[in-house]
């Protein structure tokens, strides 16, 4: 379909509380979708939110397999989710590096629930239910975070652990989200 823009932090559209989708199987979702496919596997993303193309509607994709700039992730199953709900399983946190599309150049040491429960739909209406832990729940505490206007440094608690990559890493082929 089609690449697009993505809304840099500063952009209000970022800040907004995404609506809930009310009709699943329509075209317009599955011209949504392809598009922030196309988007976030131009940009080389581990997932992409809906509010991040400027569209507000209650929808992230992600999904991370083989990939460089992720060499020590497992793999995170291809997944569309919308009008997810996020339940932490437990009150353990984990503090890690997290970058965003939205937040060029940038990564910061984030800490989020370890382990989680996720639910929602996919693009054709079938209930979505997981457990899952470590950079799967990461990466989908992130994405989720999008739909109600948080973006990661918003959730920073040291910011002597926030700074452009290039600086934080030197020499490391590192990119965004």
């Amino acid at each position: 379909m089609a690449i697009r823009d993505v809304l840099r932090m500063g952009d209000a559209r970022l800040l907004r509380h995404a609506q809930k989708v009310g009709q699943f199987a329509t075209p317009q979702l599955f011209d949504l979708l392809a598009d922030m496919r196309d988007t976030m596997r131009a940009l080389d993303g581990a997932g992409l939110a809906a509010p991040q193309i400027g569209v507000d509607l209650r929808v992230v994709i992600f999904g991370v397999h083989a990939n460089a700039r992720y060499p020590d992730a497992e793999t995170v199953p291809d997944t569309v989710l919308i009008n997810p709900v996020i339940t932490p399983l437990d009150d353990a946190l984990e503090e890690d590096w997290e970058g965003c599309l939205s937040v060029p150049g940038m990564r910061g040491m984030v800490p989020r629930y370890r382990n989680v429960r996720y639910q929602g739909m996919d693009e054709y209406g079938a209930l979505i239910d997981r457990t899952v832990s470590g950079f799967h729940a990461r990466v989908v505490q992130h994405e989720c975070d999008h739909l109600d206007g948080i973006l990661y440094p918003m959730r920073i608690r040291d910011f002597s652990r926030f700074g452009f990559t290039d600086i934080l890493f030197p020499g490391r082929d590192l990119q965004d989200e």
